[in-house]
């Protein structure tokens, strides 16, 4: 199958690249900068851009979307542009060139209003609940994707949960940096039970429901290790990886949330040079309870994660040694 990737040169892009050649799929990417990936031919564009976009999707069997606008903060028009304009530039290039298959790369947090999630599955993806431009544009975009399925042009959304692993620059590298600085503190007392996802598994999810597209296509799938952890344990696991101290000092997780409302209140008006050191969103991530049934996950895509919390654990520590 001849497939695009989109967004190539992220973390779990670069991954998905990666297990898609090993599975004998020919396989190109589209992203603003090479991919760096043995094997895929690199077209480079914004999928912001008609015209970059029509040039990635000729000729392709099946595009996987995973390029997106992720962060803590930023233009609220970027994120639009990015995560909702791109998609639909993405679609309708996929039904111009006859792409059978699409799957959108999702995020659980298109449908988490704050509170805990204790073993749901899958929830509608709600932008107007949605926490933060981030999880408010991916929401809007799933539901714009999932809304272009049909027997043609075969759509599946999958939600890939806090993906770590070795490489890892958004959640790995900056718990530990502030670990290291001291800056990482627990946000309640640590026992809020949270899901995740090794890289290599979530990877191998998304390979999962592209082969499992004519028979899931019109569905959402969220994808974790189904391991929950306490936040404590998981972070002092990172840290310990890294040789780093795990957190040793605590915050209320109310002050936490009124602090990160209060940073981005500042942040909108005088951006810093990197992300901001709290956010609400964040804070309630990090204190509150967020795993998830598995069970219609790993039926319908055929589909268990090969790599546990430890061995992927095992993994970090070499990669930093």
């Amino acid at each position: 199958m001849k497939v695009l990737v989109t967004g190539a040169s992220g973390f779990l892009g670069r991954t998905v690249v990666e297990h898609m050649l090993a599975a004998g799929h020919e396989v190109r990417t589209f992203q603003r900068r090479p991919s760096g990936v043995p094997g895929a031919s690199d077209v480079l564009g914004s999928v912001t851009d008609v015209g970059d976009v029509d040039r990635a999707a000729g000729g392709m069997d099946a595009i996987v979307h995973l390029a997106a606008k992720v962060s803590l903060a930023g233009d609220r028009a970027d994120f639009t542009a990015v995560n909702v304009g791109g998609t639909q530039n993405m679609l309708e290039a996929a039904r111009r060139h006859g792409v059978g298959s699409f799957v959108q790369v999702s995020s659980p947090s298109v449908a988490h209003a704050g509170d805990s999630i204790v073993g749901d599955d899958a929830l509608p993806a709600d932008p107007a609940h949605a926490r933060g431009d981030y999880a408010r544009t991916k929401a809007e975009a799933e539901l714009v994707a999932l809304a272009a399925d049909s027997e043609e042009l075969r759509v599946v959304a999958v939600r890939p949960h806090l993906v770590w692993g070795p490489g890892d620059t958004q959640l790995v590298e900056r718990v530990v940096e502030r670990a290291r600085a001291g800056r990482l503190p627990l946000l309640g007392d640590g026992t809020a039970l949270i899901d995740s996802t090794y890289v290599d598994n979530a990877a191998s999810a998304i390979l999962a429901a592209l082969h499992r597209a004519d028979v899931v296509h019109g569905q959402s799938y969220v994808v974790t290790n189904g391991e929950p952890r306490m936040v404590a344990e998981l972070l002092e696991g990172i840290c310990r990886a890294a040789g780093v101290r795990p957190p040793q000092w605590k915050v209320a997780a109310g002050l936490a949330r009124a602090a990160g409302g209060a940073i981005e209140a500042v942040w909108a008006i005088r951006p810093g040079a990197d992300e901001p050191p709290m956010t609400r969103f964040l804070a309630e991530q990090l204190s509150t309870a967020h795993w998830f049934d598995q069970r219609r996950t790993r039926r319908d895509l055929d589909w268990t994660p090969g790599v546990s919390i430890e061995e992927g654990l095992a993994r970090l520590a070499v990669s930093y040694r």
